[in-house]
């Protein structure tokens, strides 16, 4: 282990973080816009990949994949949604059932588990032939592409009225429907937008690794919340109440941050099979910052 191992390896989880950070925004939109727990998001992040890497392994053009990936996200949402507002089916568990289900759907689309990439043109390979660059520069500029465009329509979005009903239906739902707006489909709607914007991460994350799998997505609502977590905390510490852009952006930064501690911890020896007992430390600390901070904040206040 060096200083050159730990840069090289942060060059990467910025690229990374990036990337995963899209899904990071998908997940934003249903934990803490419509208070919903969408265990869908493992599937429908293997989904988006497993079906941008068998289209762009059939020669259809990298950017067009990422858009119908974007649409079977659309789709796996939409069935969630539909059990959830139409069936009843708790939030939760209408998720988990999308998952399990993703996961065979997922293999089916693939006819196998795994479908690499090797040899094949990806929006980043072109760009690196193009601008004779790094995978790690290729993959950082279309990152920031990708991210800053979404959260630039996810602002825009968020604002019409449509985007106004739906904040309002996770902030007080019963007020909402009292005024006369159907908060079942302001729920399948954000379900929707949600998935889609988890595949489109999928999409791209497939084409940066070289391949499709269909375990790719396992842990992603996790990870979606230890970068949301991060992301809040790093901006708590202000004291200041930001505009909405600047949250998606503190949403953005927190994947990069996650990727980043991840990165250095391998270089420093950790085995990546204790990954997710720290993601859950991440998660953890994340959370007792803001409670620790209050707590002096009152010890201070006392003290005067």
């Amino acid at each position: 282990m060096n200083i050159l191992s730990i840069f090289g390896a942060a060059q990467g989880a910025v690229a990374q973080g990036l990337l995963w950070g899209i899904m990071t925004l998908g997940v934003y939109l249903t934990f803490r816009i419509l208070n919903i727990a969408d265990m869908t998001c493992d599937g429908s992040f293997a989904l988006g990949g497993s079906t941008c890497a068998i289209l762009v392994t059939k020669g259809v053009n990298p950017l067009l994949a990422v858009f119908i990936s974007f649409l079977t996200g659309l789709i796996a949402g939409f069935a969630t949604g539909i059990m959830h507002t139409k069936l009843k089916i708790h939030e939760i568990l209408a998720g988990i059932l999308s998952m399990i289900a993703l996961y065979s759907i997922n293999i089916r689309i693939m006819g196998r588990s795994n479908t690499p990439l090797l040899g094949i043109d990806t929006i980043m390979t072109k760009m690196q032939d193009q601008l004779g660059i790094t995978p790690n520069v290729a993959s950082f500029i279309v990152g920031v592409i990708f991210g800053i465009a979404l959260i630039v329509f996810l602002y825009w979005f968020m604002g019409t009225e449509i985007g106004s009903c739906l904040r309002a239906t996770g902030n007080n739902e019963k007020m909402v429907r009292a005024m006369g707006v159907d908060t079942d489909k302001m729920k399948l709607m954000g379900l929707m937008l949600s998935n889609g914007l988890i595949a489109i991460s999928g999409a791209l994350v497939a084409q940066q690794q070289g391949y499709g799998d269909v375990g790719m997505g396992t842990g992603a609502i996790v990870i979606g919340l230890a970068s949301i977590i991060l992301g809040e905390s790093i901006f708590a510490w202000f004291n200041k109440r930001f505009s909405f852009y600047v949250t998606l952006l503190s949403i953005l930064l927190g994947s990069v941050v996650y990727r980043l501690i991840i990165a250095i911890v391998l270089q420093l020896g950790l085995k990546s099979s204790d990954l997710k007992l720290l993601t859950a430390i991440i998660v953890v600390i994340a959370l007792a910052i803001p409670v620790a901070k209050q707590k002096v904040a009152h010890k201070r206040a006392f003290a005067k």
